[in-house]
């Protein structure tokens, strides 16, 4: 692969700022002030992540390579493509790092396509591995989700390597009748910078169902835009940030409501501590026409310390008329009085408190649809939460 694949003096120029209003707490640019060479391939990476034994089709991409899969014994249902000269992502002016990692200058990016095909099986895990130091890479993959078929997709971010820089997009594609449920887990270093785009476009009768768990990074933001159709299609999008120590992490979501009779539910929960800062962004747009849009979004944060920071952005932006949009915000600290009462029952401070944490976070887990995904969900909240 061409050495223009890492992160070139003229990527630099094309990196969001401060100055950008989307990414004025998440800056890159004045964070990255030197090109960084393209990371080095890696030996084939074994099975493993937070989806563990959850799916028999695998697929692994480390450093930005395709590294492992099933190859010929991909499962009845599953499709596995690589297209070597994909056009543009359909949202490149509006996503500057989606632009940037699906073309460079003088070349581009190929993406693996994933498509699910109404088999046997709807049941995949793709791993975003990096095991980079001081290096940066690119990835561009690609979901299709035939019509009628309902698909989950459990989706990890697992860096081991320190001072790295990791820039992904995933393009959705759902035909009509089409489902989807994807689980984001990031296990990240404090030291790496990553960055996960999603690109979600639906057909009618179709459903869009996320849920994002994180612990942050040095910097790192996970970012979905999703074009809604309306006229039966549905959108749930979920989030969960753990932060301690001096990470970062920034969810950003838009959902563009475009036709009729859409909904939309979105429920964020954090909770932060020591140094760490976490950031919601939400929009949820309703287009003129788009009538009988039922969109509502709900963003709430504990903060556990006194130097722990969080930056919350929501927004509906309504054009049409015959809606049933709200959203709402809280932060806030642990209940006192909750604290008290247990305490009062002979469960000491520490615990206490981390029980009234994993109850708070608990609700956005809960709303999983895959048991074993679910399950996972709540091992890894628990040992995030074992220190607090």
């Amino acid at each position: 692969m061409s050495q223009v694949l890492a992160l070139t003096a003229h990527d630099l120029t094309q990196l969001p700022s401060k100055r950008d209003e989307d990414w004025r707490w998440t800056d890159l640019r004045g964070l990255i002030r030197q090109p960084l060479e393209l990371s080095r391939d890696v030996g084939t990476i074994q099975e493993g992540g937070p989806f563990k034994g959850l799916a028999g089709d695998e697929i692994v991409i480390a450093n930005g390579r395709l590294n492992w899969w099933p190859e010929d014994d991909l499962s009845d249902g599953l499709e596995l493509a690589c297209h070597a000269s994909p056009d543009a992502p359909i949202m490149a002016e509006k996503l500057p790092m989606a632009a940037l990692a699906a073309r460079h200058p003088d070349s581009e990016i190929p993406v693996n396509i994933l498509s699910f095909t109404g088999g046997k099986t709807n049941l995949a895990s793709v791993r975003f591995v990096s095991r980079a130091e001081g290096t940066a890479h690119h990835v561009r993959f690609g979901v299709v989700v035939k019509a009628g078929v309902k698909a989950t997709l459990l989706e990890s971010y697992e860096g081991t390597g320190w001072d790295s820089f990791t820039n992904v997009l995933v393009e959705f594609f759902l035909e009509r009748g089409a489902s989807i449920e994807r689980i984001v887990v990031t296990d990240e270093v404090p030291t790496s910078v990553s960055v996960s785009t999603a690109e979600v476009h639906m057909a009618e009768d179709s459903a869009f169902n996320q849920t994002v768990l994180t612990s942050g990074a040095k910097r790192q933001r996970i970012e979905t835009r999703v074009t809604h159709p309306g006229h039966g299609a549905k959108v749930r999008m979920d989030g969960a940030y753990l932060l301690s120590d001096k990470r970062h992490s920034d969810i950003t979501t838009m959902v563009v409501h475009d036709g009729v009779d859409g909904t939309t539910e979105q429920l964020t929960k954090g909770v932060v501590r020591d140094q760490a800062r976490g950031i919601f962004q939400g929009r949820i747009v309703v287009s003129e026409g788009a009538d009988r849009t039922d969109a509502r979004m709900g963003h709430h944060a504990l903060i556990l310390s006194e130097r722990a920071e969080v930056d919350a952005k929501p927004e509906l932006l309504i054009h049409a008329d015959d809606v049933q949009c709200a959203h709402g915000n809280t932060i806030g600290a642990l209940d006192e009085a909750a604290i008290f009462y247990a305490r009062q029952r002979g469960i000491p401070d520490t615990q206490a408190r981390a029980m009234l944490t994993e109850a708070f976070i608990g609700e956005v887990i809960d709303r999983i649809g895959h048991e074993g995904a679910r399950d996972a969900a709540r091992a890894w909240a628990a040992r995030r939460l074992g220190g607090y």
